[in-house]
């Protein structure tokens, strides 16, 4: 796809990573783990408020995490509790979630200027879709990219690239909004910025990841990306 221009000049281009950036998703991630140690007759090993930092990285971390609680396991039993935990999620994966505050007033504000805007996660491609259908704002975003979508993902810079590209943009006119060291290295790896939001699961905690700036609240996106990648 030929890169978008606005008066001759690339069109600029907002990608968001999506548990923990867009959404919190975590409550419903711990609640599929927490109903595959249920099934194996251990009962909740996990907790929704104490536990949110390893939802977002996985299911398989959540596994291990309630494994090592139990003091048996090995990544056999992950391997094999895995498919379950993503039957699971499925079922009810927009039970608890909610937008972080302000989320889609930023989205639409940033696409009322010109902006593309994207979505890069490594959450299952036909998971992130169905959440977002459900949340009723998938039509808001020009393209998504998931953990399987292409051969690779994050933190490797392909996935955020190719998102770049279906919105319609050119990579080097771009920008990544995430939570996570694994965000902060996709950014690097592309040679974009990085925005780090210190409301995700471990909150201002973010600052020693050293993103090129820090969101607070999606009221200050707008004019944190202007700043950041002028037109």
């Amino acid at each position: 796809m030929v890169p978008a221009t606005n008066g001759g000049r690339a069109m600029r281009t907002m990608v968001f990573d999506l548990d923990g950036t867009l959404a919190d998703t975590s409550a419903d991630l711990i609640a599929a783990a927490n109903a595959c140690f249920r099934a194996l007759g251990h009962g909740d090993l996990l907790s929704a408020k104490d536990d949110a930092l390893t939802a977002f990285h996985g299911g398989r971390a959540m596994l291990r995490l309630g494994f090592q609680r139990l003091g048996q396991g090995d990544e056999a039993d992950v391997d094999r509790e895995y498919p379950r935990l993503l039957a699971h999620y499925a079922a009810c994966l927009d039970r608890e979630t909610r937008l972080y505050p302000g989320a889609m007033a930023a989205v639409d504000r940033l696409k009322t200027a010109g902006w593309r805007v994207g979505i890069c996660t490594n959450k299952p491609e036909a998971l992130a879709e169905d959440l977002l259908q459900r949340l009723g704002i998938r039509g808001a975003f020009d393209a998504l990219i998931g953990a399987d979508t292409l051969p690779v993902r994050k933190p490797d810079p392909l996935p955020l690239t190719e998102t770049v590209r279906r919105c319609g943009g050119d990579p080097a006119r771009a920008i990544l909004l995430g939570d996570t060291k694994t965000d902060r290295e996709t950014a690097r790896a592309a040679g974009v910025p990085s925005v780090l939001v210190t409301f995700g699961p471990e909150g201002a905690g973010v600052a020693r990841l050293e993103p090129d700036a820090l969101l607070d609240h999606y009221d200050g996106l707008y004019d944190l990306a202007e700043r950041l990648l002028p037109a």
